[in-house]
């Protein structure tokens, strides 16, 4: 690749400005498209090094949302796993911002791997020095990273087994692949979700999709253990998917999942679930729940209530015609969903955890900068702790924020 070199004083470098920058990007670009998945890595490197970077590290983040895990790849810097809490990679990764680590050799820069709002890793490098120009395109290099990262690990495996770091069995399997990204946010709204035992997961799951205007979202908790509840998992959340694209409201959604529970295991298999919408604009949220542990309202960082109202029969029962519960949000409200396993896990000394102990978990956790990615982290990695550091069932977060904020300039040009 050819190199333009720049004067600054007192050093030969190499030119990394807006124009040699977008030579740069479209390169990487160009190359990408029908490189093969195993020469990913290779590319990236090569191409950094075009810029004057070297020790070249891509970083995924672990199943047990614990570690990063180096990508292994020719040219690549391979080294040990990195905390995230407790590594200026991890601190990237959480804030969603770059880090700048200065050396003796240079800088070591932490740049985190954004996939729209939702974070894949961290990009590592090494440059001799670093001014604003270097910056603005190495964060278009990491964003341009993540995405052929995102594009490219649909055909091959080598990015899930990187980020494994024990046997996972079939049903956590099928309930990863079942799973849409753990953190959304725009302006208007943000989800965070964390599921456990990460690599035991079976019957829990939630699903999310922004349509306009409004956020659906559903949480569900198939009974059994294994294989069976993986299985239920996924016709629930299949059902509950085509349903929300066909336009159907949340009645009618209750009594399509219900049918198909019903119909594919019997009378005897039943799945939690509690099925909301929340409009964007307006702040108002609204939910229909089928035998599923009751939301709670978040204000100021502190849980206010219980989201009472009426409930229906669990999916698979043929329950009554659900009713529609509503509730007009603040702004910064959030609402925190959960499954059984969360407070009937026990503790050491073998009493449930209970949902007061819940509540003061949620009441006493720290401000996080890093949002809703690193708060939703935060609350699952404090209870697994409180609880012992074990899970023996399916435990499972969903957390939704409004924010109410403005859209951006280009939400005009839909009015």
């Amino acid at each position: 690749m050819e190199e333009h070199e720049r004067r600054r004083p007192g050093r030969n470098v190499v030119d990394r400005s807006e124009g040699s920058g977008e030579r740069l990007l479209g390169l990487l670009l160009d190359r990408a498209h029908e490189i093969s998945p195993q020469l990913i890595a290779p590319m990236i490197a090569e191409e950094v090094a075009g810029i004057g970077g070297r020790e070249v590290s891509i970083l995924l983040q672990d199943y047990g949302r614990e570690l990063l895990v180096p990508l292994p790849g020719l040219r690549l810097l391979v080294g040990e796993p990195q905390e995230i809490a407790d590594s200026a990679a991890g601190t990237a990764f959480l804030r969603a911002t770059p880090v700048e680590v200065w050396q003796a050799d240079g800088v070591r820069m932490y740049l985190p791997l954004l996939d729209g709002s939702d974070e894949v890793g961290v990009l590592a490098l090494t440059l001799d020095a670093v001014d604003d120009d270097d910056r603005r395109l190495l964060r278009r290099l990491a964003s341009l990273v993540a995405d052929i990262v995102v594009t490219k690990q649909a055909y091959t495996d080598r990015f899930f087994q990187a980020r494994r770091r024990e046997p996972m069995s079939v049903a956590a399997e099928m309930q990863w692949s079942l799973l849409p990204p753990l953190t959304m946010s725009v302006p208007q709204v943000a989800v965070g979700g964390a599921v456990a035992p990460s690599y035991d997961i079976a019957g829990d799951s939630f699903d999310y999709a922004l349509n306009d205007n409004i956020l659906h979202a559903a949480v569900i908790d198939a009974m059994g253990h294994a294989l069976d509840a993986a299985t239920m998992a996924t016709v629930a959340i299949g059902a509950y998917r085509h349903a929300r694209r066909a336009g159907i409201g949340l009645v009618e959604m209750y009594r399509y999942m219900d049918q198909a529970i019903a119909e594919q295991f019997g009378d005897d298999h039943f799945v939690t679930a509690q099925m909301m919408n929340l409009d964007i604009t307006t702040g108002l949220f609204q939910w229909v729940n089928a035998g599923h542990p009751l939301p709670l309202l978040i204000r100021d960082r502190h849980v206010i209530r219980q989201l009472e109202g009426p409930t229906t029969l669990p999916v698979g029962l043929g329950g009554a015609c659900p009713s529609i519960s509503h509730l007009q949000l603040q702004r910064g409200d959030r609402v925190l969903c959960y499954t059984d396993g969360v407070i009937e896990e026990r503790d050491a000394q073998g009493q449930p955890f209970g949902e007061q102990r819940l509540i003061r978990c949620i009441n006493q956790l720290e401000h996080q900068e890093g949002g809703m990615r690193a708060e939703a982290l935060q609350l699952s990695q404090t209870l697994k702790q409180e609880r012992g550091g074990s899970t023996s069932d399916d435990a499972t977060l969903f957390l939704i924020e409004w924010r109410g904020e403005t859209a951006d300039h280009l939400a005009a040009l839909q009015e």
